[in-house]
């Protein structure tokens, strides 16, 4: 019976240890929490002037958070025809690699994937670059940063860089949570 006693005193010990672990764990979302919830805002860059939307939203019992975006740019002088972009987005946490990876899927049928860079993001700053591309070169980078304004705004910055070049601004985004 005193036996009985001390296995079942380990196996509660255990049991509250690994309760603690898991209520302890890091959040891997945390650096892109914020993002979560309705967005609109104005955009600019080599398309022109327009408007955006986006939604993030956690899928799939919350394992990955979906991005749907849509900008409009309207005729001028920049784009004489105008134009609307459409990209659905996932971000997934990668357990092997410990690191936030999001991809991108767009209307013109590439696909951009990243992975969040911990060397350059901090508590107001998310920074994602590219690891590679499908239906466009490998040799291009591309980089989003996300600059946290506050909790209902954030300013979006995407970043192309042909092959041995520097990283120059192709569009600018400026969020502004909806309802809030």
């Amino acid at each position: 019976m005193r036996l009985s006693r001390y296995v079942l005193s380990a196996l509660l010990v255990l049991l509250a240890g690994v309760v603690n672990a898991e209520t302890s764990a890091p959040d891997p979302w945390s650096p892109v929490r914020f993002l979560l919830g309705q967005w609109a805002g104005s955009a600019t860059g080599q398309a022109g002037d327009g408007s955006v939307t986006r939604q993030y939203e956690f899928v799939l019992n919350e394992r990955f958070i979906r991005e749907s975006n849509t900008s409009t740019y309207p005729a001028q002088e920049k784009n004489e025809h105008g134009e609307v972009h459409e990209h659905l987005g996932f971000l997934s946490y990668d357990n092997a690699r410990m690191l936030v990876v999001l991809r991108q899927f767009h209307v013109e049928g590439f696909v951009n994937q990243y992975v969040l860079s911990p060397a350059s993001t901090t508590a107001t700053k998310v920074v994602f670059e590219s690891e590679h591309f499908e239906n466009f070169s490998n040799k291009w980078r591309a980089r989003e940063t996300y600059e946290i304004l506050n909790a209902n705004e954030f300013i979006e910055t995407f970043e192309l860089a042909p092959p041995d070049k520097p990283f120059e601004t192709y569009s600018k985004n400026h969020f502004r949570r909806v309802g809030s």
